[in-house]
């Protein structure tokens, strides 16, 4: 055994909570090991991390010695293979993101994704919760006004597009009229929750309860052509 090796666990080792469906879940889904090694280093920070709002920082993250020597192992820069693991963490579900301000600087916080973290970005959103010397920066929304492309909305603001994904956004193009599906990705953008389960959430719930403006599904939906995108661009990834 080299000088370098590991020596084994001590007795009496301090102990990081991790949920089950870490382990069950996420980690096998998890193919980039500086994701990998980037969200169990969060996990760890949050773990000890005191007060309320739980979340940890793209500088303080920078600037941790252990995360950076383990990804400084892995071929590419330090640096861009963090932003690379962060934004991959937030795409498939594992991390919440949040634009900041702080000290006069940008930067950028992380939470868990669970409903609690949710409901506390909802209140730093919408100003009921402040965080002393923080500001949080504008949410760009990449949704405009113009005549929604459910899958180029999906592209832009989700990722890359699969055959299975695209069935479904055929099936809720069909179903939801279109200014309901752009408020629906705007209203996730704004919660900076960014998979389509959670917009298909939006969108079923406003089909049970009705939108705010009181209208139905059967109120807005607007006839058209529903072979549109299958002879369109996205057409060879739509099953029929």
């Amino acid at each position: 055994m080299s000088e370098s090796s590991f020596k084994g666990f001590p007795a009496r080792a301090e102990v990081t909570p991790l949920p089950n469906i870490f382990f069950t879940e996420l980690l096998p889904g998890i193919e980039n090991l500086a994701e990998a090694k980037t969200v169990m280093q969060i996990l760890f920070l949050l773990s000890r991390r005191k007060g309320y709002p739980r979340f940890v920082s793209y500088k303080e993250l920078i600037n941790d010695p252990i995360l950076m020597k383990g990804l400084f192992s892995l071929p590419g820069k330090s640096g861009d293979l963090l932003r690379e693991a962060l934004d991959l963490a937030v795409k498939q579900g594992i991390l919440l993101h949040v634009p900041i301000e702080a000290g006069g600087q940008h930067d950028d916080a992380y939470f868990i994704n669970n409903q609690v973290e949710k409901e506390t970005i909802a209140k730093i959103v919408s100003g009921t919760l402040k965080i002393p010397n923080i500001n949080i920066r504008k949410i760009e929304e990449s949704v405009r006004e113009q005549p929604s492309d459910i899958y180029n909305l999906y592209e832009q603001n989700i990722g890359m597009l699969t055959p299975i994904i695209a069935e479904e956004l055929q099936e809720a193009e069909h179903k939801y009229p279109a200014d309901w599906i752009q408020d629906a990705f705007r209203e996730a953008i704004r919660a900076n929750v960014r998979n389509w389960k959670y917009v298909h959430s939006i969108l079923k719930r406003w089909e049970r309860e009705g939108k705010k403006d009181g209208r139905t599904v059967r109120d807005t939906r607007k006839e058209g052509d529903p072979d549109k995108y299958i002879r369109g661009k996205y057409g060879h990834v739509v099953r029929r």
